[in-house]
């Protein structure tokens, strides 16, 4: 047998640079690039294979661990998860600075490889620098926090164990009901040993993305009940994009005129002057959507894991005939809300039904119609009322900025957002003109995605307008990798809303009863509130600082000049505005339906006292759905 002889770093990185996805004929790197920040957990394992490997596994240097997983995930999820990235990390913080992306990244069921160092296997000095003793555990490592959070862990201790757990890794990167973070823990004394390995594990390997079908009865089973719905409507999950259906959604719509909302994820899935799309669904849904949703008798989740958001905490379905059908990849999300299972891939799925009810010459009642098209054009009015920006010297909302972007954007634009007030104004009124172009990352809500993430979808769409939507709160939280941005010259573009502190949670606060306490970016004030002047901090002249043409805005008119040329930019580019927050002026319509986030059942204080008695009030309204 022939054999090549290579340490077990070099030996993993040639494997992966061999490796390829394939689906519908279609075929390209499963591992992209790998970014990487090294200390003495991987510089001379990992570090060094990529230095001697070159070219045929390009390096990213990133500024954050975390701010590393980010990027690859918005990586992936742009390549419509048929290509991922690894990451590279020291051992200690390096590698437990990794778990927040891994469970972003799992949660959104995206791809990413993570290779953190790890302690001596060997163990000829014990500790070594970063470890962290388990007195009860000798074969614990800070790398076990990422077990929870990975789909696949492996701790490769010896050289030859690499072999089946790499094979294993892949497996998982590339089964889209499996997929999400794969951690290969890699001790330092391991990375740098050399073995001997077969030539076989080098050879070119392709993955095949599997579209599973699905079971006749099933399939018969979700028919008779969309034939026996009067008032059908499609919940559309991010499955719909990760299984490219967006097309078959369409035609499906059209020809049953079933009306199809959507969640964060699956915002997009049809484009948004469809005549079937009613918007977003649930806490920050449309109202179209949402009355939609409550005197629905079946209601089809396609791709959904249907999170409280989607279900407003379970009290949006009130009708007491509505029946659930679950088209999903996996059975466990395909049964949520006691459904009607139809497990299968989203695309083959909506092939067959639409095949099905054609047959049967299905389509709603024409009132049913007429009805959600009559509501939809109402709620397009109500969304020009929010967008409108009719005083070009006042300053703008928050939402009057999503007006000026949404009067500037093509099909090819991309937009990111993650947390804050933000992803709701956007799954309420953005119009999203194509498939990939609304990118809110709102599994793990995760603050601080965006500029990275950024960057990965820059590095999967090049030529594209990509841009990353934060608020004072998300910037500081992780600004750092706008460096990275200005070294790779990727032209993001990032967008400050300066509202002096976390206004999404500070509105929650006082729904809640806590009166925002803790949500203001304000000097300590004499009696210890932090209500004085708004901190002296210039976030413009950071991002200036970290390498970014930086445009500042007062206006309404300054801002719609600064987007057009931030647009045009060809370098890393920031368009900093400072917004206006008062009720009086324009803002987004209130939410369409409840959301549950426990409020004290005792207080002193008056504001807390209401809070519960509304919140008590809203939670009788709660149902299980059987």
């Amino acid at each position: 047998m022939s054999t090549r002889r290579l340490t077990t770093a070099q030996a993993l990185v040639a494997f992966l640079a061999r490796q390829y996805t394939e689906r519908d004929g279609r075929r390209q790197r499963l591992i992209s690039a790998t970014w990487g920040i090294f200390g003495h957990g991987n510089v001379a394992g990992i570090g060094q294979a990529l230095l001697e490997t070159g070219p045929a596994m390009p390096y990213l240097q990133g500024r954050n661990e975390q701010s590393m997983v980010h990027a690859a995930v918005g990586y992936a999820r742009q390549s419509g998860r048929l290509s991922a990235q690894a990451v590279t990390t020291s051992i200690g913080p390096g590698a437990t600075n990794l778990v927040t992306g891994a469970a972003l990244a799992t949660v959104n069921h995206l791809p990413v490889l993570l290779l953190p160092g790890d302690v001596f296997a060997t163990r000829p000095a014990d500790p070594v620098l970063q470890q962290l003793e388990v007195p009860s555990a000798g074969d614990v490592s800070v790398n076990d926090c990422l077990r929870p959070v990975s789909r696949y862990f492996d701790r490769i201790t010896r050289p030859e164990a690499l072999v089946p757990a790499a094979l294993q890794a892949m497996r998982t990167l590339a089964d889209p009901a499996e997929t999400g973070a794969v951690t290969l823990a890699l001790p330092q004394d391991v990375q740098a040993e050399a073995y001997d390995w077969p030539e076989e594990f080098f050879a070119e390997r392709v993955w095949y993305v599997r579209r599973p079908g699905l079971d006749e009865h099933e399939l018969e089973q979700a028919v008779r009940a969309v034939r026996s719905a009067r008032r059908p409507l499609i919940i559309a999950g991010g499955g719909v994009h990760h299984s490219a259906a967006e097309e078959t959604l369409a035609a499906f719509a059209a020809a049953t005129r079933i009306p199809v909302a959507s969640t964060q994820s699956g915002k997009g899935s049809l484009h948004h002057d469809h005549p079937a799309d009613v918007g977003g669904i649930g806490h920050t849904g449309t109202a179209t959507a949402d009355e939609l949703a409550r005197t629905a008798d079946l209601v089809i989740g396609i791709g959904t894991r249907c999170t409280d958001f989607t279900t407003a905490s379970a009290t949006l379905f009130p009708n007491p005939a509505v029946r659930f059908l679950g088209v999903n990849i996996t059975g466990f999300d395909a049964h949520k809300l006691a459904a009607l299972p139809l497990v299968a891939d989203a695309r083959t799925a909506l092939e067959a039904l639409t095949k099905a009810l054609n047959e049967r010459n299905y389509r709603v009642d024409p009132d049913y119609e007429t009805e959600y098209t009559d509501a939809k054009q109402h709620w397009e009015r109500r969304v020009d009322a929010a967008f409108a920006a009719d005083d070009p010297e006042a300053r703008p909302t928050q939402v009057q900025v999503l007006g000026l972007l949404d009067s500037l954007v093509t099909d090819d634009d991309i937009l990111i957002n993650a947390a804050g007030s933000l992803p709701g104004d956007l799954h309420q009124l953005w119009r999203t003109r194509s498939r990939r172009q609304y990118h809110v990352e709102y599994g793990y809500s995760c603050m601080g995605y965006e500029i990275p993430a950024a960057i990965g979808v820059q590095l999967a769409a090049p030529g594209r307008p990509v841009w990353a939507l934060v608020g004072d709160g998300t910037y500081l939280m992780n600004p750092t990798e706008i460096v990275t941005a200005v070294q790779e010259n990727l032209p993001i573009k990032v967008v400050v809303l300066q509202n002096h502190g976390y206004a999404s949670i500070g509105g929650l606060s006082e729904a809640v009863g806590s009166e925002r306490f803790g949500t203001a970016y304000r000097q300590r004030a004499a009696d210890g509130t932090f209500t004085g002047p708004p901190l002296p901090v210039d976030l413009a002249a950071n991002a200036a600082s970290l390498g970014m043409l930086v445009l500042r805005a007062r206006t309404v008119r300054d801002l719609r000049e600064a987007l057009a040329d931030a647009r045009a930019s060809d370098r890393p580019t920031c368009v900093y505005i400072e917004t206006e927050t008062a009720d009086t002026v324009s803002g987004p319509p209130p939410a369409q339906a409840w959301w549950d986030v426990p409020v004290a059942e005792t207080a002193c204080r008056p504001s807390a006292v209401k809070a519960r008695e509304d919140y008590d009030r809203q939670v009788a309204a709660r149902r299980r759905h059987l």
